[in-house]
């Protein structure tokens, strides 16, 4: 309606201008007697001009910056929210990790203790038979060296019993000959123990 009373006047103000203009035969704008209609002109015009600006499109422009300064900053609320969580992930991942390597090394100091109990219990039970094996070796070189004796005091009487026997010719006494080979035999313990 405001509309249809706009257009009115307006077409009214060219008619009248364009009556009157033709008339006078000068520019109507510098005709003080047209000032007054032209200045009521201007008034309406720009009113109306104001009241569709300040009723239409600027409401619509100011809630279009109001819903895009509520959209930014519902966007920054999200985002700090997510950057909040991931801050939080971070730390909860960094503690995982943490754990995982404190796992790892407990893990770790256990199979190295673990292996180092083994080694040392395996050095002992070798250390224990090398102990038996050098005494039971020991007893053995013992028992040979007291037999080895013995054998070769026999030998060494047999040899020379026969050797004799070869050279001479005659049975010498086996008894004469083991107490000459069992007297250097002595003497030649006694020259090991001395030296």
């Amino acid at each position: 309606m405001l509309k249809k009373i706009i257009v009115k006047i307006l077409f009214s103000f060219v008619l009248i201008t364009q009556v009157q203009s033709a008339e006078s035969g000068g520019m109507p704008q510098l005709n003080p007697e047209f000032w007054i209609s032209q200045i009521v002109w201007l008034v309406i015009t720009f009113g109306a001009l104001y009241v569709i600006l300040s009723k239409v499109i600027l409401p619509k422009i100011s809630n279009n910056l109001e819903s895009r300064r509520s959209q930014i900053l519902e966007n920054i609320e999200i985002a700090e929210k997510q950057r909040e969580e991931s801050e939080e992930k971070l730390k909860e991942f960094d503690k995982i990790i943490l754990n995982s390597k404190l796992e790892a090394k407990n893990l770790f100091n256990e199979a190295r203790q673990k292996v180092l109990n083994e080694i040392d219990k395996k050095r002992s039970e070798m250390e224990k038979n090398l102990e038996e094996e050098i005494s039971s070796a020991e007893k053995e070189i013992q028992s040979l060296n007291n037999n080895s004796t013995e054998n070769i005091k026999k030998i060494a009487t047999e040899t020379s019993l026969s050797l004799i026997q070869q050279l001479i010719g005659e049975e010498i006494n086996k008894e004469s000959i083991s107490s000459v080979v069992n007297g250097l035999t002595n003497k030649s313990k006694e020259n090991r123990k001395n030296v």
